[in-house]
């Protein structure tokens, strides 16, 4: 007798019984143990000649846990796709004491993807962005990469905010020097809140080659336990005093960056189209939140642990190898997969609910808006049609852009069957700048 229930432990589970006849795992059993025998090595005999109740001895408990595991796992077959249920995850089997000696029972417990009945969306209310790259942003953007190429020069004055410090340091409590208290050419930039408030506090105002004797107060709450809400001294003397410089703004600039005649006019086209790009692209992902926000909300759906457990796991994995690549010791890093299990819930969820739309609505990514993805993305690197071709060499490369396409459909329909309306946004707002 088999059976379907729900356990009452999740809505999702489910359990089914099985039971499996003791003679055909007996077969099994010497089906494979006769074609063990037929390689098997032993000493004192040749291949193929052990005899069988020495290879039952040896590779008896073997055969039968293999054979008993195929048997388990074709009975369960059966019951799922006889019950067209879609099972997600692994089932987690049991085993019953069974009611006569001539079969083994077992219940197989698991979780069954839910069912998604799409909800309206008409209520839903959703603010589309908008911004045009002028001549201001290009401006703003132009400065932002002189910024980061900021040189620096001898100060000839005393130190001040933003100036890059040459610095050696002592620190003591109570007259004894405490460990980490001692730097040497110590950089450090005014106001970049790389030292404590007081400690930069002392420093502005010093000139190149001066000694300097001054208190400070480490927080209650520092870090280091026996320095907290301590006042210990330190003596630091000035090695350098250095002024930032932006770099001038002429064809040397704009050869840095990329522009290899040093034509300004074509360096400004090129900052205003990555600029464009860049725009679109923190347009469509503010409104793609709330559209995933908003579809989250009409179709409140039941996710199978399974699966928030198998995404919270690679999550975690890929934390700990980005952590890798950006040269970080991650062998005992602690990273636990429970720290993703909310956005693991809300991702799992999404696909769920994206793959039911999608199919319901004919929302799939077409061979053309794959393309026009992998030349916009394209456009970024020196030689354009060398990555597009790199892309199409394997298709397995374009299941990225397969993806954005098929979400830009989804943002599409919901803006075309919701409620959407245009918000102005300024390029500090956007860009995350400060105002």
């Amino acid at each position: 007798m088999q059976t379907q229930e729900n356990t009452g432990a999740s809505a999702l589970e489910r359990r089914i019984d099985m039971a499996v006849a003791k003679v055909d795992i007996d077969k099994e059993v010497e089906q494979r143990l006769r074609r063990i025998s037929k390689t098997v090595k032993m000493p004192g005999f040749r291949p193929g000649k052990v005899p069988m109740n020495l290879v039952a001895q040896q590779y008896g408990s073997q055969a039968h846990s293999e054979a008993l595991g195929a048997a388990v796992e074709k009975a369960f077959s059966e019951q799922v796709r006889g019950q067209k249920l879609r099972v997600a995850g692994y089932p987690r089997i049991e085993p019953k004491a069974a009611a006569n000696d001539a079969q083994m029972e077992f219940t197989a417990v698991f979780e069954v993807y839910p069912e998604v009945a799409l909800g309206d969306v008409s209520g839903s209310s959703v603010e589309r962005p908008t911004l045009t790259v002028g001549d201001a942003e290009v401006d703003k953007t132009i400065e932002v990469l002189r910024k980061q190429r900021t040189g620096y020069v001898a100060a000839g004055r005393p130190a001040a905010k933003d100036d890059r410090l040459t610095i050696d340091f002592t620190g003591r409590k109570n007259g004894e020097e405490f460990p980490g208290g001692r730097a040497v050419d110590f950089p450090l930039m005014l106001g970049s809140g790389m030292m404590l408030p007081d400690f930069e506090a002392a420093l502005t105002g010093m000139s190149e080659g001066e000694t300097k004797t001054f208190d400070v107060t480490f927080p209650a709450d520092y870090h280091a336990a026996d320095l907290a809400g301590q006042l210990v001294q330190f003596e630091a003397t000035c090695k350098k005093v250095e002024a930032p410089k932006l770099p001038e703004l002429d064809a040397d600039f704009a050869r840095a960056l990329g522009i290899n005649d040093g034509d300004l006019v074509k360096m400004r086209e090129e900052v205003k189209g990555n600029l464009e790009r860049e725009v679109k692209k923190r347009l469509l992902a503010r409104v793609k939140n709330q559209v995933m926000d908003a579809l989250l909300v009409v179709n409140n759906i039941d996710v199978p642990k399974a699966l928030v457990d198998m995404e919270a796991q690679q999550m975690a994995e890929n934390a700990l190898k980005d952590m890798q690549s950006r040269g970080m010791d991650a062998k005992n890093m602690p990273v636990d997969a429970s720290w993703f299990t909310e956005q693991a819930v809300r991702r799992v969820k999404l696909g769920l609910v994206l793959a039911e739309l999608v199919k319901a609505k004919d929302l799939h990514a077409k061979p053309e808006q794959v393309r026009a993805i992998v030349e916009d993305y394209s456009q970024t690197f020196e030689d354009p049609k060398e990555v597009v071709r790199w892309y199409y060499s394997q298709p397995q490369r374009l299941a990225e852009a397969e993806a954005l396409a098929m979400e830009n459909n989804v943002v599409e329909w919901m803006l075309a069957n919701a409620k959407s309306v245009d918000k102005p946004l300024s390029f500090d707002e956007l860009m995350g700048n400060a105002a």
